[in-house]
């Protein structure tokens, strides 16, 4: 008799795929209701802002004004995370959501600044918060993902349930 396999946590993927799509539409609504430069719509004035804005670098414009090779190398580390992520994924137990939810988030948001990357040279940012009068940067739906699924999986690492003894 073989043991049955363990059902692994690459079914949270779901979880993936909702929040790209979710990623690309909030980017196409910003794409086609907003202008770039464009004076900030006051969402809940003084906390949140719509303002379009591209960003050809990283997390705070990092690498912005590079010659363009970064393109390419954001790409490849989305890509490169992406895969090892879904490999822990792959290894994790499906019952495990603490630790799924949150790699399942991360993919997303790597996935979802990608597919920007990839097909625009850039990545649409649209959503604007301040933190009292300082303007935090412009970020989306993929930004948010990476942000708190990282957030979770710190959180959660650091209190984690003890195992009941048998």
């Amino acid at each position: 008799m073989t043991a049955r396999p363990r059902p692994n946590a690459l079914a949270w993927l779901w979880l993936t795929a909702g929040l790209i799509a979710l990623d690309q539409l909030t980017k196409w609504w910003a794409l086609v209701g907003l202008q770039p430069a464009e004076t900030p719509h006051p969402v809940i004035p003084g906390v949140l802002n719509w303002t379009l804005t591209f960003n050809t670098g990283a997390a705070f414009s990092f690498l912005a004004d590079s010659a363009g090779w970064q393109r390419w190398f954001f790409a490849l580390l989305a890509v490169g995370i992406s895969t090892i992520l879904g490999v822990w994924l792959s290894r994790t137990p499906r019952r495990d959501w603490r630790t799924a939810v949150p790699l399942a988030m991360i993919i997303a948001g790597a996935l979802g600044n990608l597919i920007d990357r990839v097909y625009a040279a850039k990545v649409t940012d649209f959503i604007q918060v301040f933190i009292g009068s300082y303007p935090f940067p412009v970020f989306n739906v993929a930004d948010c993902a990476i942000s708190v699924g990282a957030a979770g999986l710190i959180v959660f690492s650091l209190f984690q349930p003890t195992p009941k003894k048998a």
